[in-house]
């Protein structure tokens, strides 16, 4: 492990970004594919029934993964800037706490979704024929939520530490075995989006099983005996500190998606399959500017805990021009592929391609610009210890702009399920602005969490 990790103190600062946001970028395509294909072969195999009930599902899960990502995030700051001040010993309290707080903080998030998933569901409105196929795939995901944190804890802190090289290859393992898992256990075995859900937690557990083997037979400075699985008062402190907001800002955005994807289950069942495709393309899509975001996040930790002021201004500034170049790309390559992107998840149903092809078309354009600009600023703010910042803008967003607007144009004005995708696509733009006003006051460079 120890080859794979960075100094993030040293060296030009846009080629270590591309260079540590890279393997990050392989690593959330990689996990975004495997989600994909999730949807792919229900979609082909169950029909847009099973789509439907997949995608509405999988906004409950995006909220599991946001409590846990949220949390987790405190952490990989506070390792990140432990690192950046050589600081061993705060770096192995750091781990043992994150460690200790990401298990309790999985078997709490375990009952309780157990206990809410179907209500959420019925909220929802889900279309009747998807109802049951959501609530099956649902109660499996819920029960490997342990693997969830587990796994994630253990990439976030190898990044914190500087290695985004090691959870790229968990990550192809995971998706491997997924992939595998969906086109055994959906089709051949019959289990429909039973199947998906169960590829998906065990391909999380084998990688969680594999991370942990790989760091104890590597110098790693925690070295999992059950003693060293401590939370320390200081650490906890400001792991919540980062963490909480942290997972605010993520619950926010994600219960705002879920909200949006019941004012469109409104609109019948194509509708719904067709806005879930539309979304999961709109995830992937993302990816390049989320890896980048993450390596700022990082990088900025780590310069924040040697005290290098002016290496986190250029580092933010170089992530806002790599992401918003980047991002156009990604922009292009959709508008001039969207109706083949559509017709892989479902080339039978008109009226599902058309509607996708729409949402890409208001969803995934000049808008992904505005939300590379407010992911960046967001992960910079983070990697400072300033995360109130990045949940401030996540309430801005869905809050003060994507659900009134959705709600108001589908529902007040006549314009049905378009409104929703025009709603979507004004939502980062206060939040944008906010953050790039935080980062030009200066106010950020007297922060201290160490």
């Amino acid at each position: 492990m120890e080859n794979n990790e960075q100094d993030l103190t040293v060296g030009n600062v846009p080629k270590k970004l591309i260079q540590f946001a890279f393997p990050l970028l392989g690593a959330n395509l990689l996990q975004s594919f495997y989600s994909i294909v999730d949807m792919l072969v229900v979609g082909r195999i169950v029909g847009k029934a099973g789509l439907a009930a997949i995608s509405n599902a999988s906004m409950i899960s995006f909220i599991i993964n946001s409590i846990c990502i949220g949390v987790i995030m405190g952490g990989t700051v506070l390792a990140a800037q432990y690192v950046g001040a050589d600081d061993k010993q705060g770096q192995k309290d750091t781990v043992g706490t994150l460690f200790s707080l990401a298990f309790i903080a999985s078997l709490i998030v375990t009952v309780i979704s157990l206990l809410l998933y179907s209500p959420v569901l019925s909220l929802l409105n889900v279309p009747s024929e998807a109802m049951d196929d959501a609530c099956s795939y649902m109660q499996i995901i819920c029960m490997g939520t342990v693997f969830v944190f587990g796994y994630n804890a253990v990439c976030s802190l190898m990044k914190g530490f500087g290695d985004s090289k090691t959870p790229l290859y968990f990550v192809a393992v995971a998706a491997a075995v997924n992939i595998i898992l969906d086109l055994l256990l959906v089709g051949p075995f019959g289990m429909g989006t039973k199947g998906a859900a169960y590829a998906t937690i065990f391909s999380q557990g084998i990688s969680l099983i594999l991370s942990v083997l790989y760091l104890k037979r590597k110098n790693f400075i925690f070295d999992f005996k059950l003693k060293s699985f401590m939370i320390h008062k200081d650490k906890l402190i400001v792991i919540l500190k980062i963490g909480l907001p942290t997972a605010v800002q993520m619950i926010v955005v994600n219960i705002s998606y879920m909200l949006i994807t019941g004012m469109l289950n409104t609109f019948g069942v194509s509708v719904a399959a067709a806005s879930g495709i539309g979304l999961k393309v709109n995830t992937f899509a993302g990816m390049p500017c989320w890896a980048i975001g993450q390596a700022v996040t990082a990088m900025a930790g780590q310069n924040m805990g040697a005290r290098n002021i002016e290496r986190v201004k250029k580092t933010t500034q170089s992530g806002l021009w790599i992401n918003i170049v980047v991002t156009l790309m990604v922009i292009v390559l959709v508008q001039v592929f969207a109706e083949d992107i559509i017709m892989l998840f479902d080339p039978a149903s008109a009226d599902v391609i058309e509607q996708g092809i729409l949402y890409l078309r208001i969803c995934c354009g000049v808008n992904s610009l505005i939300y590379a600009v407010m992911y960046t600023v967001d992960s910079f703010a983070i990697g400072v210890g300033s995360a109130n910042v990045a949940m401030c803008n996540a309430l801005l967003d869905a809050v003060a702009v994507r659900l009134p607007v959705c709600g108001l144009l589908a529902f007040i004005f006549p314009y049905g399920f378009i409104g929703v995708y025009i709603g979507q696509a004004f939502s980062p733009i206060l939040p944008a602005i906010a953050g790039l006003t935080f980062f030009m006051r200066k106010k950020w460079m007297s922060q201290k969490l160490i």
